[in-house]
């Protein structure tokens, strides 16, 4: 073997040692890296632009593929692919230049946009708040308060800390992964036997991902594709606010009587008691001692910010200010860290901070525009308006709905799989007759509950990592909550929708929030 062969596999052999060291699977990411920016390539250079599609649309669309495989088969860290998209927008001309110059405040509007720093300023009280360990005290304190003994007990008292959680901790998975070593505790507290088993899968599939997604839809600053479609439906006029959102949503947490009965019948939990569960949850909890006094300034400190995104522009408490909820946000962080407050080092925040998510977040924004600005979005709508066109509102959401969820089968991130929809749908909705806001809301909201496969969503994967269940498992209960989840949209929350002045029948009424 000549010597260029042998530094061939030498360095073969150093890049997918590299790979692995980083934690991720060789072949995934390789084959991911590679097929991006050879579609790409063929989508910019060799394709035909098909009819009504703008020069400046085909390259949005270059970027939209180039991402979406970048971020599923995760070949480079999802913040580095949110903040290339700019760079790529820029580099192909995609949005006009001016003058000779690029247009970056236009490239780079999702990295300004008031709800990037609204979610910023969540991550880091979510921050602060596990260096406190309040987020502990809060779960191990409601799981004492009612007393879980049973495994139906546990898992309620898992979606209590949930919902309060979620109005803290931003992200599905900042949530999941929070929670997982306190129910990994709870679990680690029933025996071996079958019934046991079924019981210890029922409760972290319960807890980690059906609680953490559900409670996520309710709360704006909770799941981050509910930022992403506020971004949309600000810049059309359709301004919502912290407390409209969560009037909008709430009747989803509904959903979680639905998936614990189910997951309850499946796994046949009924019965079932954790030996020594409550003893042993009180003893955790007694062993926090009382709340310190940082626990404390914590709790008033985002009370105050809470307080301020409630009364805001059209609030039904009271009118206290007009500005956007982002910069309620920037002042949030401004106290947050006034000096004296807190004893961490900016270090310590900074390591707990979800910065990577914060750039997808940043250029998943960006994208939206730009397939809206180029024309993308629109021709994407056209294309398939034709396979719904002239059916019941009711059948189209259904169709779409099905759609959706076959498409998520492949794909990691729900804030990618937003980012790509959203913009469609919304452009949709006229085409159609539809509501804009209402359609994407149904449309885009049951892309969160896609539960086939663990890898579809992160949460699900943190809870595959406890080991309490199998692939198999999760797909045999994940099934019928996709249909549930489906059905709910087009039964509950539809009607609920139109009971707020906001049917999805009727884009022709006036916008009921203000």
């Amino acid at each position: 073997m000549n010597q260029v062969a042998k530094d061939s596999i030498g360095n073969e052999n150093f890049i997918i040692s590299n790979i692995r060291k980083s934690g991720r699977n060789p072949t995934r990411v390789l084959t991911g890296f590679v097929l991006a920016w050879v579609m790409f390539a063929l989508i910019m250079w060799v394709l035909p632009r098909p009819d009504g599609l703008s020069p400046g649309g085909m390259a949005v669309l270059a970027i939209v593929v180039w991402a979406s495989i970048m971020w599923v088969s995760e070949a480079m860290p999802v913040g580095i692919t949110g903040l290339a998209i700019p760079l790529l927008l820029i580099l192909t001309h995609a949005l006009p230049w001016k003058d000779g110059k690029p247009p970056m405040g236009t490239v780079f509007n999702g990295f300004t946009n008031h709800v990037v720093w609204l979610c910023l300023f969540a991550f880091l009280i979510g921050s602060v708040m596990q260096l406190l360990k309040l987020d502990r005290r809060i779960a191990l304190g409601i799981l004492d308060k009612i007393k879980a003994s049973s495994v139906g007990r546990v898992i309620w008292g898992f979606f209590g800390v949930n919902v309060l959680l979620a109005f803290f901790i931003p992200a599905a998975n900042a949530r999941a992964a929070t929670l997982l070593p306190v129910v990994e505790g709870v679990i680690g507290l029933l025996g071996n036997t079958h019934r046991e088993q079924e019981a210890k899968k029922a409760i972290v599939i319960q807890s980690l991902v059906y609680g953490t997604m559900i409670s996520g839809v309710f709360i704006m600053t909770a799941h981050l594709p509910n930022l992403i479609m506020v971004g949309i439906f600000g810049k059309a006029g359709y301004s919502i606010g912290y407390l409209d959102w969560a009037l909008l949503q709430f009747p989803y947490l509904g959903m979680f009587v639905l998936t614990q009965w189910w997951v309850r019948y499946h796994f046949k939990t009924k019965g079932i008691e954790i030996a020594g569960g409550y003893s042993n949850i009180h003893s955790m909890h007694k062993e926090l001692g009382p709340m310190s006094r940082g626990e404390w300034t914590l709790l008033i400190l985002f009370t105050a910010i809470a307080l301020a995104f409630a009364m805001g522009k059209g609030s039904p408490i009271y009118t206290l200010h007009h500005f956007q909820l982002g910069i309620i946000g920037l002042i949030g962080m401004v106290l947050l860290f006034t000096p004296g407050l807190f004893p961490f080092k900016w270090k310590e925040v900074q390591e707990r901070t979800m910065w990577g998510t914060f750039l997808l977040l940043g250029g998943a924004l960006t994208m939206t525009a730009a397939m809206a600005q180029s024309g993308l979005a629109g021709w994407l709508a056209d294309l398939i308006h034709g396979s719904v066109v002239g059916k019941p509102w009711w059948l189209i959401l259904l169709i779409l709905m099905a759609g959706t969820h076959l498409i998520r089968i492949g794909m990691l991130s729900n804030v990618a799989a937003i980012a790509m929809l959203a913009p469609v749908l919304f452009a949709m909705a006229p085409k159609l007759g539809l509501h804009p806001v209402a359609f994407t809301l149904l449309v885009s909201d049951t892309d969160t509950y896609a539960y086939l496969l663990p890898t579809q969503i992160t949460a699900a994967v943190i809870a595959y990592g406890s080991g309490a269940f199998s692939t198999a498992d999760y797909a045999k209960v994940g099934w019928l909550c996709i249909l549930l989840a489906i059905a709910y949209g087009i039964l509950v929350m539809a009607p609920w929708y139109a009971f707020l002045g906001m049917p999805v029948w009727d884009p022709s009424v006036p916008w009921p929030f203000h």
